[in-house]
């Protein structure tokens, strides 16, 4: 796990609490020093802070999801509760999910836990499909995390991924945000709509033409139409 944190105390409260949990976490003080570790360990998940010297959060953020060989990797972001406007845009640009700070060091290492069982390529929603599941000009192969529309490779993250598939899944019926927020996240947390929302945005535009498949139900939640053409 890579910890990109630029105040000592708080990277060291994050790299004990992920060793006591079995984790391997390496550190980072800076934005520039993190982009280079993240391309010579490529790590499972970084843990990234917002506000670093130099280059910040999010455009370290937008950097690694712009690069083939690190894009894939999981990104949770740590900001200040007040910065309710970077948290939004760190989603949009690819990050999988946020804590505000000051945050619970048990909460953190959940939240890390429940990213890493998402992102391995055999997840539970998957099942024990090994197939293509096709639904109108999309394919989906669940064991290898791809998508393609129209013949068209999208290029999602892995909670992206995991939304898609599940509304997918349960296509034709309605799933509230707090279901997909228990089933894509892997928790259940007031408040945490916006990060729904964002997600759903973000799907809705790398399906291109195709994002009137996602359907939005006002006041309840999202469903993937039965029948898309």
């Amino acid at each position: 796990i890579l910890v990109v944190e630029d105040e000592p105390d708080i990277r060291e409260v994050i790299s004990y609490n992920l060793t006591q949990a079995g984790l391997e976490p390496v550190s980072s003080a800076d934005g520039e020093t993190a982009l280079q570790k993240a391309e010579e360990l490529v790590p499972d998940l970084i843990i990234l802070d917002l506000m670093l010297p130099g280059i910040d959060g999010l455009e370290v953020c937008r950097i690694l999801k712009q690069k083939e060989s690190v894009r894939h990797i999981p990104v949770l972001m740590l900001t200040a509760k007040a910065d309710e406007v970077d948290r939004i845009v760190g989603l949009e640009l690819g990050a999988d999910d946020y804590l505000t700070k000051p945050f619970s060091p048990r909460e953190l290492v959940l939240r890390v836990k429940s990213i890493l069982k998402r992102s391995t390529a055999a997840t539970d929603i998957a099942g024990q499909a090994s197939s293509l599941i096709n639904v109108g000009e999309m394919s989906i192969d669940p064991d290898g995390h791809h998508v393609w529309v129209g013949g068209r490779p999208l290029q999602l993250t892995v909670t992206e991924f995991r939304l898609l598939l599940t509304l997918v899944q349960r296509r034709g019926r309605v799933q509230s945000r707090d279901e997909l927020l228990n089933v894509v996240w892997g928790y259940e947390h007031n408040g945490y709509d916006r990060t729904v929302d964002t997600h759903v945005r973000r799907l809705r535009d790398k399906l291109g033409p195709a994002h009137e498949w996602v359907e939005t139900v006002r006041g309840v939640g999202y469903r993937f139409r039965r029948d898309p053409e």
